[in-house]
């Protein structure tokens, strides 16, 4: 038989705020355990819950981002549960009354292009600690340093449809969380994570099968590779003639499958109930107006602009626009240059190999924006040519040397006189008589090796145009 998947995704994202969200407690990473934490966090009895302002506006700049209805009044809920690593015993989140609702988001796939995965809300809520098993003493420690870190879990509608659009729909809200500045998207460290809900049913069957969750996916590989792996489960399970359990699962990257971590929790399993310490929060038009203000231009509209503005292709505009550090590279190294074109294949081609090579972001990067557009600038005014371009970007990297120091203390200022050149040329026809003889009998291949040899005559510094045209004007 066969089988509709039927896919929804929880999207937790760690707000970039400096304090949490109900206390002033730093939300700093790699602290030593326990040290970012006070009465409020860990619980204490007799504390009040303070509501980070900022924690809010971060939420609001997701919810315009993601084109949500944000309610104007929303509340706050304990959703309770008993872990270790909670030290109140409850969590306070967003139930019946979340901050933002009914948006979307848009995807390109292979399969169904062009496709809208709905948003069903987007509620904020605080993050519980960290258990950390250390099995040398046998024993599992607790560090509450994450404990009212401030989240929202953005909640997908069932719309996707495969591991693909899933992979596609994370990339795509991971990368407008970064460009609004409201997460750093850092997966590793829990910054950015899923959970995914999946269920399968009969081809052009109306209701949902049973379905299962797999927790805290953590990167967009291990989020493809499980969902793919749990639809093929479950068809196995209903093909056989079972039943699939609800519950919820964890995926073990080592042995590239899910297993079984305990029964799937609902709403009543949880008795939320209105957080009686906090009011309900009330969002007026003048708030939401000075955030939209504050909104950055968005992945989509940047894509847009540069292919209108630079003539760049979409494949060029969406490598450059999939992250706002690497378009923001490219238009200041692009911004002294009147060929933008020529600054997007220099990041495109050398400034990305260069990074993939040593296996660095663009933040990262040992040449700056701005030490490349210079760069370039040299060779849009023919000062260098490429080839020498290339030499003196290598030595950037080495050095960080300026590039017109480079080419001054290298000697690779490009030769573009034409006595100069017509000598270097005349040279090597003289000193190629059996190939000057083929070209002239019809071996036109040929020109590309006069064309190095002149080049390795001048030690590179000829203009290759003005060389093109002295060699076509000798033969």
């Amino acid at each position: 038989m066969q089988f509709e998947p039927i896919i929804g995704l929880e999207v937790h994202a760690q707000l970039k705020t400096k304090t949490k969200i109900f206390c002033s407690c730093s939300t700093e990473f790699g602290k030593s355990p326990n040290a970012n934490t006070c009465p409020i966090c860990t619980g204490m009895p007799g504390v009040l819950p303070v509501l980070n302002q900022l924690a809010v506006s971060f939420a609001i700049r997701a919810a315009l981002a993601t084109h949500c209805r944000i309610n104007r009044e929303s509340r706050f809920d304990r959703k309770n549960y008993f872990y270790p690593d909670l030290p109140k015993g409850y969590q306070i989140s967003q139930y019946a009354a979340p901050i933002a609702e009914h948006g979307f988001l848009e995807i390109e796939t292979s399969a169904a292009g062009l496709k809208k995965i709905g948003i069903t809300r987007i509620h904020m809520e605080e993050d519980a600690g960290k258990l950390i098993h250390d099995p040398a003493r046998s024993r599992t420690l607790v560090d509450l340093n994450r404990t009212g870190v401030p989240l929202i879990e953005i909640v997908s509608d069932p719309d996707i449809r495969s591991a693909e659009e899933a992979g596609a729909y994370l990339r795509k809200l991971h990368n407008i969380l970064k460009y609004i500045d409201v997460c750093d998207g850092n997966m590793e460290e829990g910054s950015f994570r899923c959970d995914a809900n999946i269920s399968l049913r009969p081809l052009g069957q109306a209701e949902f099968g049973t379905r299962t969750e797999l927790k805290n996916l953590n990167s967009f590989k291990h989020v493809e590779k499980a969902i793919a792996h749990e639809i093929q489960r479950q068809a196995y399970v209903l093909n056989e003639g079972k039943a699939v359990v609800q519950e919820t699962r964890l995926w073990n990257p080592d042995k590239n499958k899910t297993v079984s971590m305990r029964g799937k929790e609902e709403a009543h399993d949880y008795r939320y109930f209105p957080d009686p310490d906090l009011t309900p929060l009330i969002v007026d038009d003048r708030w939401i107006k000075t955030v939209e203000k504050e909104l950055p231009e968005l992945p989509d509209e940047k894509f847009s602009r540069f292919v209108r503005q630079y003539d760049l292709s979409e494949t060029d505009a969406g490598i450059l626009t999939s992250s706002i550090a690497l378009a923001d590279f490219f238009e200041q190294a692009a911004a002294p240059l009147q060929n933008k074109k020529q600054a997007a294949n220099w990041v495109l081609t050398t400034v990305l190999a260069m990074l993939n090579a040593k296996g660095i972001s663009i933040t990262e990067s040992p040449v700056s924006a701005q030490a490349v557009g210079k760069l370039l600038v040299l060779v849009e005014t023919k000062r260098i040519n490429a080839s020498a371009a290339k030499t003196v970007f290598d030595l950037m990297v080495e050095t960080s040397k300026d590039p017109a120091l480079i080419v001054q203390e290298k000697g690779l200022e490009q030769v573009s006189d034409a006595s100069e050149l017509e000598s270097a040329v005349m040279a090597v026809i003289n000193e190629n008589p059996e190939e000057t003889a083929a070209y002239r009998d019809g071996k036109t291949k040929l020109f590309s090796f006069f064309m190095g040899q002149v080049m390795k005559k001048t030690k590179g510094k000829a203009d290759p145009a003005a060389v093109k045209q002295i060699l076509n004007q000798k033969f």
